[in-house]
């Protein structure tokens, strides 16, 4: 899966399937945009992008706050929409405005980032978008219903985008990741347990690790994809089959 000179914008970079997304495509020879949050983390991954044919640059950015700097970062081939924010708790805890804050960072701020970017991806005559969705979407899940309901809506815009956006030459995919042991399973109050809960559930009898999702991007964001688009892949060991 040839990456090798293109420009990518990767949103959520310095997360635990942020950091391996970003060295698989340097390490593909891609020029990575890293956007995030965490300084300390992000100087890391530029330090280890050095080591790569490709490179990694490490921008900070409030995916809550954004404005028009993003045109900034977003002259890129390649855009993967992969931040986002998934507080748990029961719905009656929530309110109105926790659940819109939720939707601000994982559905409004990477439309904001698509709207820039397609336009130069058409002058161009070839684009990728893939969109980091859950199967949460699923069902199966509590506690996260704003998260849910942001990925639910990342799907839709994919198919939206899809139909609309090849003519031009652009694909737009998604990818389900299933439960993979990063910082977002510390919400578990049983990691042990949760383990068991995820191997019962999954085909593959072996936890996945971030490496499973960055291969799958790869591909989806090569020219060995290029008539592939609308769908959504889910990286999951074989958990949800649809």
């Amino acid at each position: 899966m040839n990456v090798s000179g293109k420009k990518v914008l990767l949103t959520g970079a310095t997360g635990g399937l942020g950091k391996s997304i970003a060295l698989a495509y340097a390490r593909g020879g891609a020029h990575v945009i890293a956007a995030d949050l965490d300084d300390v983390q992000g100087a890391e991954l530029e330090r280890r992008g050095s080591d790569t044919p490709g490179s990694i640059r490490y921008v900070h950015l409030d995916l809550a706050k954004l404005d028009a700097g993003i045109d900034a970062v977003t002259d890129v081939d390649i855009l993967i929409n992969n931040a986002a924010i998934y507080p748990a708790k029961k719905l009656n805890e929530f309110d109105l405005e926790q659940y819109r804050a939720v939707q601000a960072v994982n559905v409004d701020a990477h439309v904001a980032l698509t709207l820039a970017a397609v336009p130069r991806m058409k002058a161009r005559g070839w684009g990728r978008i893939v969109n980091v969705a859950s199967i949460t979407f699923y069902g199966g899940w509590d506690r996260l219903f704003p998260y849910v309901a942001s990925k639910g809506a990342l799907i839709g815009l994919t198919r939206a985008w899809a139909r609309e956006l090849g003519p031009f030459g652009i694909t737009v995919n998604a990818i389900s990741p299933g439960a993979f042991p990063t910082d977002a399973e510390k919400i578990h109050p049983d990691p042990e347990g949760y383990t068991r809960f995820v191997l019962e559930h999954q085909s593959v009898k072996r936890r996945g690790n971030p490496e499973d999702v960055a291969n799958a991007m790869l591909f989806l964001s090569s020219d060995s994809s290029s008539f592939i688009s609308g769908q959504t892949l889910n990286v999951d060991g074989g958990w949800v089959m649809h």
